[in-house]
């Protein structure tokens, strides 16, 4: 309408448009963007845009490539997200710990378990996980009949879902996990001894399994074999291979490991 023009804005769209925006004029005549228009600047009258589709000014944010400002935003957001889940889940644990000493938790994949399982089938005695997690490797030599079967673990959160678990497959009262350092529990009674650590702190393992390890047991290590020790079995491949090690009196079976581009196991 010609009042409406008078005024300084028309209006885009009609009927069925689905869309409607107000567009300014200034007193030329001349367009002016609403991003522009407003309060205090010449010629223009309103500022307000009007969406009648939700929808549709929806799709046009989803279609908008984000600047380098909102790429910058969304990855300090993601680091403090990730910072958080360290300081509640794993970091706890780690404050009794010294730095050269501290393994990150990371999880054993059900083939990892299961590897292990191959390598103690038919033993008895004491097994223990050292570093036990989340505790599914715990529960699952109980589940096999090696009792009785614990774990140490220094975190209160993995602690805390190892029980659940444990609580969970109807085994609470057949399993144990305790909140203790790997490193000053006594290993005296142990027969089967899993360990899934990082490579470096497998060198001081050593000389504590070999201090106190009785004669006829056993170390399997996942992931990462002991650095100086020879395996007796080797099962699996890639991050799936576990390494098993005897211990009789003297030491563990062969303490030198083979020559490069030898054969282990």
């Amino acid at each position: 309408p010609a009042d409406r023009e008078r005024r300084g804005g028309t209006r885009e769209g009609g009927p069925g448009a689905g869309r409607s925006r107000w567009r300014w004029t200034g007193a030329s005549g001349a367009s002016l963007p609403a991003a522009r228009a407003g309060p205090g600047r010449p010629g223009a009258v309103c500022s307000v845009a009007m969406e009648d589709d939700p929808a549709e000014a929806l799709t046009e944010l989803r279609e908008r490539r984000p600047g380098a400002w909102q790429l910058l935003q969304a990855a300090a957001g993601s680091g403090l997200a990730a910072y958080a889940v360290w300081a509640l889940l794993l970091q706890p644990g780690f404050r009794r710990v010294p730095l050269r000493l501290q393994v990150p938790y990371v999880g054993a994949s059900p083939r990892q378990v299961e590897n292990v399982l191959s390598l103690l089938h038919g033993r008895g005695g004491k097994t223990v996980d050292l570093g036990s997690g989340d505790g599914r490797i715990v529960l699952a030599a109980h589940r096999a009949g090696l009792r009785p079967a614990l774990g140490y673990e220094l975190n209160p959160w993995l602690l805390g879902l190892a029980r659940l678990h444990a609580w969970r497959a109807g085994c609470a009262g057949s399993v144990s996990y305790h909140r203790e350092d790997l490193w000053k529990v006594s290993l005296r009674d142990c027969h089967n001894v899993s360990v899934f650590l990082a490579p470096s702190v497998l060198p001081l393992l050593e000389g504590k399994l070999q201090e106190e390890l009785p004669a006829g047991a056993r170390v399997v290590s996942g992931r990462f074999p002991l650095p100086t020790w020879q395996p007796v079995e080797v099962v699996g491949e890639g991050v799936d291979r576990v390494w098993a090690y005897d211990i009789h009196l003297g030491g563990p079976a062969g303490q030198a490991r083979p020559a490069p581009g030898s054969q282990a196991g």
